[in-house]
C-alpha cells in the first residue's frame, strides 16, 4: 500500500544488502518489485545516499548500483 509500516522499516535494510549478497532471483519478481518501491521511497533513498560514504565498511563490499 502506500503506507510505510513497521514491517517495510524492518525489511528495507535487509533486503537492500541481501541483494547485494545473494541477487534476488528473476522467479522472485514481487521481491524485487517491492525492493525497488522501497528504494523510491524519499526517506529510504535519503538513508542511502548518506550512508554511501561507509559502504566500503560492508562485510561483503558493496556493488557499484543501487
Amino acid at each position: 500500500g502506500d503506507t510505510f509500516t513497521l514491517a517495510d522499516c524492518a525489511a528495507a535494510p535487509s533486503l537492500f544488502y541481501a541483494d547485494w549478497t545473494y541477487p534476488i532471483p528473476e522467479a522472485c519478481a514481487a521481491l524485487k518489485a517491492y525492493r525497488q518501491r522501497l528504494l523510491q521511497r524519499p526517506s529510504f533513498a535519503r538513508a542511502v545516499n548518506e550512508a554511501r560514504p561507509f559502504r566500503h565498511y560492508f562485510p561483503l563490499g558493496a556493488p557499484d548500483r543501487d
